[in-house]
């Protein structure tokens, strides 16, 4: 049985449409974790909104034992996007340029879920969004609020002098 002309048409482009859907819905990422509140995502420079992480450098103290907390916070972020997609909210941009966002995996907040797991700060200065996550984690002694630690801001002013 063969197919007339018009039926032909109709067939390759109804078969050229579903493909062209399939691969818009299967669009990669590439994704980059520079520390723990900032990622570049296909190219863009992203820093997390409301929130503070230790810079990578940053170290505490647990236990009278150095913990290396800053690449901790990487790695707790590292490990949650694991092979998910990231999707943000695009907030504007700050002073040095980078979108600042807020970011998710899997419609779970990834500033939520640093600050809940002790290694991000709420970032009073600029929001009080993630004031109950920091609450949580410091009222049992999560992640950093079981070490002595610095804060990111007081970390960061005290290398510059």
């Amino acid at each position: 049985m063969f197919l007339n002309k018009r039926k032909a048409i109709f067939l390759i482009s109804f078969s050229a449409l579903i493909f062209i859907l399939i691969i818009n819905q299967v669009k990669s990422q590439t994704i980059k974790i520079v520390d723990g509140d900032t990622i570049h995502l296909n190219g863009e420079k992203i820093r997390f909104t409301g929130i503070d992480t230790p810079e990578l450098k940053q170290t505490c103290i647990k236990d009278g034992v150095k913990d290396p907390c800053g690449v901790t916070a990487k790695q707790i972020l590292i490990d949650k996007i694991s092979n998910n997609s990231v999707e943000c909210i695009n907030e504007g941009k700050d002073k040095y340029k980078r979108i600042l966002a807020e970011c998710f995996v899997n419609n779970e907040s990834l500033s939520s879920y640093l600050v809940r797991s002790g290694y991000a700060f709420a970032y009073r200065r600029y929001s009080k969004k993630f004031i109950p996550d920091e609450d949580f984690a410091r009222i049992n002694k999560i992640g950093m609020w079981s070490m002595e630690f610095d804060y990111p801001w007081d970390y960061r002013k005290s290398k510059k002098n």
